[in-house]
């Protein structure tokens, strides 16, 4: 891997410590630009998506597919990103990346219709999710160990901001001027990165000799296995789960391709990623803990604009400023994390991450049919304090628990299971929604009996107001609807609170690290 060898904590002559130059600090920068624009356009479709759909002619069911393609491709290519770092080089694969990313970015900006959108969606997901392991390898590998608490805290920030900043930047460019620009605007960010990559990262010939080693069912069965999987957990819900031949015939190629995985595993000369680091007890539980803080992170941006549009009539922009709330935290801590980093006990920061996070959702299982945006305050602040004590921290933990040669590994696992938490999530949270709907809505019924008093003034001043039995009654049911859905989504946060809680002894199994030392990869 380019730059492997440069990063070294040993003292030099005189007693001075190794210092990243210029160059290395660039490439820094090009990796956290390039995971910012990556995690930024996950999200940034999601306010502008009914626009979207007007203007392509696609019904709400295929809308939905501008943002799966985008979460289905990169997952697939997230994990397979250690394997061609070494094919092309850093330098290469990333330029290569984001040339290709603008391109599919101007395909999405100039589309007319939703076979072309959801092509460019695609190839802006493989392309993106490129530059977000990498970042994290080129800071554990162009860093010395003692700057890398700052190459991370940048890269924690930028990867938690691009979320939160997704529906707000995209909600603005709908409002202001048109969705077009929400896909145009990554074409002068990715001119910038790529003079960054050039100064940046030293290049090398590719090895196409790898070609022929390459474990080929391993990487045939990793893209089959979690495309298929991803798309099974976004679409399960709106199919009906089982009942639906598509599902099934998804979840079985899902499982035949991880079985070729595993064959993969055992078989080839050099898997295309090591699994075999989820067994190890520091990295599986720092795994379990990404795939959690996903569903926290990406679950939570879904469902507060799903509130507030339901319950408050908030537009996209409205909700989107109610998102990025949590995004103060991250900015007001930035400058210290490194820091932290360096002084506060690996463990303490997880667990401490981790139990505030599961206290943001706790405080929102208290909304009620008159909560509005403001309601959300306390727990938004809650949760970007949280957010980067965990995410930082677990980054840290991820590329800290594997040696330096591991390092592309261990980054797509984790950033894998982080987005595969964010599906997880989704997918959850419509169930659950529908599920508890209907149980809340039952419920408030049985306690209404026709032949209550109550009940019956309560329904003739209804049908004084709104002129007629028949429209009072459809009145109730709003009523009982818009209730029932308040005490689901407090049980959506409920639910994600009680998952955190319970994954945080896990960070007993972290190993901590020596004060002054950073997360840099043991050798």
């Amino acid at each position: 891997m380019a730059g492997a060898a440069h990063s070294s904590s040993a003292p030099m002559a005189g007693g001075e410590r190794e210092r990243a130059s210029v160059a290395d600090w660039l490439a820094v920068m090009a990796g956290t630009l390039g995971a910012m624009m990556a995690t930024l356009d996950i999200s940034i479709v999601n306010s502008a998506l009914p626009t979207i759909q007007g203007n392509i002619g696609a019904s709400g069911t295929e809308g939905t597919w501008i943002a799966t393609s985008y979460l289905v491709a990169e997952i697939i290519i997230i994990p397979l990103c250690g394997w061609l770092e070494r094919l092309f080089g850093l330098r290469t694969f990333l330029l290569v990346a984001s040339f290709m990313f603008t391109g599919f970015s101007i395909l999405c900006g100039t589309a007319d219709n939703l076979t072309t959108m959801i092509i460019g969606r695609a190839g802006q997901g493989f392309t993106g999710g490129a530059m977000i392991p990498t970042a994290m390898t080129i800071i554990a590998t162009r860093l010395p160990q003692h700057q890398q608490p700052i190459g991370t805290a940048l890269f924690g920030v930028t990867a938690i901001l691009g979320p939160v900043i997704g529906p707000l930047l995209g909600g603005w460019l709908t409002e202001s001027y048109s969705w077009h620009y929400a896909f145009l605007i990554n074409v002068p960010v990715c001119a910038g990165l790529a003079v960054l990559l050039l100064v940046g990262l030293p290049g090398r010939k590719p090895r196409f000799d790898l070609l022929g080693e390459a474990d080929w069912l391993g990487i045939i069965g990793m893209s089959l296995g979690l495309g298929c999987l991803t798309v099974v957990l976004e679409e399960g819900h709106r199919e009906q789960w089982f009942d639906s031949a598509l599902i099934i015939q998804l979840t079985a190629a899902a499982v035949f391709g991880f079985l070729l995985l595993t064959a993969g595993q055992m078989y080839a000369k050099s898997p295309v990623i090591r699994l075999k680091l989820l067994f190890q007890p520091v990295f599986g539980s720092v795994v379990i803990m990404a795939m959690i803080l996903g569903m926290v992170i990406y679950g939570t941006s879904y469902v507060i604009p799903q509130f507030l549009a339901a319950i408050a009539d908030y537009n996209a922009l409205q909700a989107g400023k109610v998102v990025m709330i949590s995004g103060i935290p991250s900015l007001m801590l930035m400058p210290f994390t490194p820091f932290l980093m360096r002084h506060l006990d690996l463990r303490v920061a997880v667990a401490a991450g981790l139990l505030i996070l599961s206290l943001s959702c706790h405080v929102d299982t208290e909304m009620n049919a008159m909560s509005t945006g403001s309601a959300f305050v306390e727990s938004q602040l809650l949760r970007g304090v949280g957010t980067i004590l965990a995410f930082v921290f677990l980054n840290q933990a991820a590329i800290s628990a594997v040696p330096r040669e591991y390092a592309g590994d261990a980054s797509g696992l984790f950033n894998a299971a982080r987005n595969l938490g964010g599906s997880f999530a989704l997918a959850g949270i419509a169930t659950i929604q529908d599920q508890r709907l209907w149980f809340h809505s039952r419920r408030i019924e049985e306690t209404l009996s026709a032949n209550s008093v109550m009940v019956q003034d309560y329904m003739a001043g209804i049908a004084q107001t709104v002129g007629g039995a028949e429209q009072a009654l459809r009145t109730l049911a709003g009523v009982i609807r818009q209730q029932a859905l308040v005490m689901a989504y407090n049980d959506i946060f409920w639910t994600m609170a009680l998952l955190t809680f319970c994954v945080t002894p896990l960070v007993l199994l972290l190993k901590p690290l020596p004060k002054g030392v950073s997360a840099a990869p043991m050798h």
